[in-house]
């Protein structure tokens, strides 16, 4: 716990979200003078703990605003997507979207080249209820998307990859914010939808000395433990152990689509021909042309979707434009969903 403005103290082990005003809160667990007094080092209160620096860099604020008036309107709009309490449904409203609506811009959406980044709130927008998505968190670890939007008029729970940041590799502060999401959305029954797009985990020094396996494990472990309805759509990339991850069937999603852009594999084809075809590649004339012959060969043969649903890893490999009303099908067959879960307390999260 810590001091807040006007006095209050905030934990955040029992506070959902966190809104702070710019420029005039602050929160902290030792103050600028005693930080000085201690340790030597000079800093202000807002490079401590000013809305600015927990909202993009801590992630202990989810919400910054210009104002009390402001952030107060915010929490008005937030609140109703969310139910009274935990035994509540998640509220619904009269649906003003047509449930049956093909946005046809979503074909472009994702580009054909692999690497070349695109804004997975544009394919958000495109298949929830029009103007519904209201994001969480918008300015900490953004590589990964969180925030609440309507199907059909009904409240869910939106996770995706953000390829315009480090091409929507899961890191530390990625993994923490969507654990944190997921686990908030299954305590108050908001199903999740999850858009996946995600190369592997961020590789690095830093990442492993930080314990990148405990805090990847908890956003895993989220996804484990839901009992929602849980919907994942993989647009294209969908490598490895963040593919597991994020909403995989292989940790219990209930319906796993992806579009005929995805790739689904163990890794991504330039590091699996790298892997196999080392010796082949050493002993080549060309080796940047032999190289690019094998890359296309492994993703026509095995980093697409047709395989994986042959495998039943995906259930169906479906159009961009049809996404939207084969969500809302599924939301409407999974709103009684009942998942009982083993005779104990609880598990052991990995902190």
């Amino acid at each position: 716990m810590g001091p807040c403005a006007g006095g209050a103290v905030y934990s955040p082990a029992i506070t959902d979200f966190v809104y702070m005003v710019e420029e005039t809160s602050h929160m902290f667990i030792t103050g600028p003078d005693v930080i000085e007094t201690v340790t030597g080092e000079e800093v202000g209160f807002d490079e401590l703990g000013g809305a600015e620096t927990h909202a993009s860099e801590s992630g202990v604020a989810h919400f910054t605003a210009a104002d009390e008036k402001a952030a107060m309107d915010e929490i008005r709009y937030l609140l109703s997507y969310l139910p009274q309490n935990n035994v509540q449904d998640p509220p619904s409203v009269e649906p003003w979207d047509d449930p049956e609506r093909r946005d046809g811009s979503l074909v472009e959406t994702v580009p054909e080249a692999p690497q070349k980044p695109y804004d997975i709130v544009d394919v958000v927008d495109g298949v929830v209820d029009e103007d519904s998505f209201f994001e969480v968190a918008e300015a900490f670890a953004r590589n990964i998307v969180t925030g609440f939007a309507r199907l059909d008029g009904h409240s869910v729970g939106v996770v995706g990859n953000q390829p315009r940041v480090n091409a929507g590799t899961l890191d530390i502060d990625a993994s923490r914010k969507g654990a944190r999401f997921v686990r908030f959305c299954d305590a108050f029954n908001i199903p999740i939808l999850t858009f996946v797009d995600v190369p592997g985990f961020m590789p690095g020094k830093d990442q492993e000395r930080n314990a990148i396996i405990n805090h990847g494990a908890k956003l895993l472990y989220a996804y484990s433990e839901a009992t929602v309805p849980l919907l994942t759509v993989i647009t294209r990339k969908a490598y490895g152990g963040a593919y597991d991850v994020m909403a995989s069937k292989h940790i219990g999603a209930d319906m796993n689509y992806a579009w005929p852009t995805a790739e689904i594999a163990v890794m991504g084809p330039k590091g699996a021909v790298n892997v196999l075809y080392d010796d082949e590649l050493a002993d080549a004339d060309d080796v940047e042309a032999r190289r690019q012959q094998l890359i296309d060969e492994y993703r026509d043969a095995f980093a697409n979707p047709y395989i994986a649903a042959r495998r039943g890893f995906v259930d169906d490999v479906i159009e961009p434009q049809d996404t939207r009303p084969r969500l809302i099908e599924d939301l409407d067959l999974l709103r009684g969903k009942r998942k009982d879960q083993p005779d104990r307390k609880h598990g052991n999260i990995p902190l």
